[in-house]
């Protein structure tokens, strides 16, 4: 399916914003039946409390903003959970997000953060971060499993002297990489399929099993589903960032000079600690450890390995490979 251009324009970046950051920026396909769409980052913390072992936490500042958010890291180091005022089981308003209109924007919400880290010699990781208020599970044998308050997305393009060279695909517990050349694009603009309500980003449609980290296949028992349903430009309401990993007391800067940075050094979660069984709300199928329906929010992007040394974030098990086609 072709992409109308009409829609495809990118905002004016401030002038010190490296210009291959936007126009290679990353196009994603939201599901036809996605109900949990991107969503304001900084409305999450009107709707949230930070809470650490289920408690308020004490000492923190009040109201909490992009700004502050940071301020907890002191107050309760990793274990602060920015948990929901209200019952998620009614599914209140807020955890469905804004959908993008016919330019791919979310109209009076910023949902994604722009992150650029320069790292010498001509080499440039961009990362591209994708909000949602609310995480959908997959349906495991007739239950969801895995919901959870808050989701970061993500994909990262690494650059050579301007020129994208390779991409990465934020998946579940780990995710893909492909070579710029290999992947789907609307012009020189790579393009992501957001799977439905889990918010996995695949670089092509159809069907994902991940039951196996860095494994996917088109058929199993744990899928995603993709499609093109809306078209989400993450460009059009994002923050912009240059991360400097050497900088441990102000890593982040905002190349407009105003944009918040507290909460991208936020250590805590953006959601919910997991419901503990007894909990009214937590269920498990046939009492299968694993396979609770909640389970707990993701950290930020300070969590995402931003000065990774390959493509792909590190990880013991498992070995980066950039693969040159397109592939489930």
């Amino acid at each position: 399916m072709s992409l109308n251009t009409s829609i495809l324009t990118v905002q004016a970046p401030p002038s010190s914003v490296p210009s291959y950051v936007l126009e290679y920026a990353p196009l994603i396909w939201l599901h036809s039946k996605e109900q949990y769409y991107p969503s304001d980052i900084g409305a999450q913390l009107s709707k949230t409390k930070p809470q650490s072992k289920f408690a308020a936490v004490q000492g923190a500042q009040s109201p909490l903003t992009l700004d502050n958010l940071a301020t907890l890291n002191n107050v309760a180091g990793t274990d602060v959970w920015l948990t929901s005022v209200d019952d998620v089981t009614r599914n209140p308003a807020w955890l469905k997000g804004v959908k993008p209109d016919g330019s791919g924007r979310t109209p009076g919400a910023i949902s994604a953060a722009i992150i650029v880290n320069e790292k010498g010699n001509g080499n440039t990781d961009v990362f591209y971060m994708y909000f949602y208020a609310f995480n959908g599970g997959p349906t495991y044998f007739g239950q969801e499993v895995g919901d959870h308050v808050g989701d970061w997305e993500h994909n990262m393009i690494r650059f050579k002297a301007g020129k994208p060279q390779s991409l990465w695909y934020s998946q579940h517990a780990y995710g893909q990489a492909f070579t710029y050349n290999a992947v789907e694009k609307q012009g020189i603009r790579p393009i992501g399929y957001s799977a439905k309500g889990s918010h996995a980003v695949y670089a092509i449609a159809g069907t994902h099993d991940h039951l196996i980290p860095g494994v996917n296949l088109p058929f199993g028992v744990l899928n995603d589903f993709c499609d093109q349903g809306s078209l989400y430009d993450p460009a059009l309401s994002a923050y912009i960032y240059a991360y400097n990993p050497t900088d441990t007391t102000n890593p982040f800067r905002a190349y407009d000079g105003t944009s918040p940075t507290s909460y991208l050094s936020f250590t805590g979660a953006w959601g919910d600690q997991q419901y503990p069984d007894k909990d009214k709300k937590q269920k498990r199928i046939l009492g299968i450890k694993g396979t609770q329906k909640y389970v707990g929010g993701p950290r930020g992007p300070l969590d995402k390995q931003l000065n990774r040394n390959d493509v792909c974030p590190p990880n013991k098990d498992l070995k980066c490979f950039v693969s040159p086609f397109l592939r489930p």
